[in-house]
């Protein structure tokens, strides 16, 4: 079984910086894929940045160039949020999940999520 869980939300004034982190346990097989999703209120959850056991990484269009997933040796996630705009506030979401591969292509698949941790950037 695998648990992950968020910390490092917070408020912040547009323009800074803040630092979430995700402690997983269980497999290093059902935590291959790893990843920080959001949901802004009234919105759709949406993928912020993933990162997965080779170290690839994604990021959505909007946080590129300003977040900086990452993740050691312990399966702890972080994420770097640096110039912080006020469409980043929502809820920060961990998950985890294996990969699998089917016609030569590797797709994650979320199955574990954490309670989520708020972050809230301000003018």
């Amino acid at each position: 079984q695998v648990e992950v869980a968020e910390s490092g939300g917070g408020s912040v004034q547009a323009g800074g910086s803040l630092r979430l982190s995700c402690g997983a346990t269980g497999s290093t097989y059902l935590t291959y894929c790893m990843a920080w999703y959001r949901q802004a209120p009234g919105k759709a959850r949406e993928m912020v940045a993933s990162i997965k056991g080779d170290g690839s990484t994604t990021y959505a269009e909007s946080v590129k160039g300003r977040f900086t997933i990452s993740k050691d040796s312990a399966r702890n996630l972080y994420l770097e949020m640096s110039r912080l705009q006020n469409e980043d506030t929502g809820m920060y979401y961990c998950a985890a999940g294996p990969a699998h591969e089917f016609m030569s292509r590797e797709s994650c698949e979320w199955n574990y999520w954490g309670q989520g941790t708020q972050v809230t950037v301000s003018s």
